[in-house]
């Protein structure tokens, strides 16, 4: 007869622990035994949570920008771009994470700058945390506690993103955009006519809300124009 190995399974340290216990084992080896428990457990956690999370990005939300914030620049102009609110953002990606036993969390720390962190935390223990730091966001006319509020809104959305590593539809044009200013060729109309109709270039200046012409935008372009051109008309 020919003999032959059969492997055994590995046995788990639960199952050591049981055999250990059953068989008299002295406490010091029923404490390591414990310790190796909690390893293998905090490792099958880890595990389950790198599984979940790949399966989460194989068929990740799709986020888009349903927000735009406009406001005036302090050289005059405005300034404006779009971004996922934080509602739209946490809405598309916890319902997807639920389905992989995944949900997130956040924390707030603030001492000078605002420091939020966003906790990603499997089922069976595990979790992986990034954290995004920023000045309190006093852009705009916002009073002290909306400026808070701000930063931990934008602080929320891009840390469960990058916790996620998942990015807003387009996110790469993402960002702050000053609107253009008028051209050289804009530029020279306007001066000549100033110089034309002897316009009082600092009242001008005030009406346009600008420090200089050349900080005239091409959206107000039509209004500068408008406005010297009815000078003709007084003069006439």
């Amino acid at each position: 007869m020919t003999n032959e190995i059969v492997a055994q399974p590995s046995k788990t340290p639960a199952e050591l622990i049981q055999i250990a216990i059953t068989g008299g084992a002295d406490l010091d080896k029923l404490e390591k035994l414990m310790v190796l428990q909690e390893r293998w457990e905090a490792n099958e956690a880890r595990k389950a949570y790198n599984e979940a999370m790949s399966a989460f990005k194989e068929n990740p939300p799709k986020i888009d920008k349903d927000r735009h914030v406009g406001y005036a620049s302090k050289t005059g102009g405005r300034v404006g771009y779009s971004h996922a609110s934080l509602a739209n953002v946490t809405e598309k990606i916890t319902a997807e994470l639920s389905k992989h036993g995944l949900s997130a969390s956040w924390k707030v720390k603030q001492n000078g700058a605002i420091s939020v962190t966003c906790i990603i935390t499997h089922v069976k223990g595990h979790s992986e945390d990034v954290t995004l730091t920023a000045n309190a966001d006093n852009t705009g006319s916002k009073n002290d506690i909306q400026a808070i509020g701000s930063t931990i809104s934008y602080l929320q959305r891009y840390s469960i993103l990058c916790a996620t590593g998942l990015a807003t539809f387009d996110q790469d044009n993402d960002g702050v955009k000053e609107e253009p200013k008028i051209d050289e060729n804009k530029l020279k109309i306007l001066k000549d006519l100033i110089k034309e109709l002897s316009v009082d270039e600092a009242q001008f200046l005030t009406y346009m809300a600008v420090e200089k012409i050349e900080d005239i935008l091409m959206s107000g372009y039509g209004k500068a124009k408008l406005a010297l051109e009815s000078r003709r008309k007084v003069k006439k």
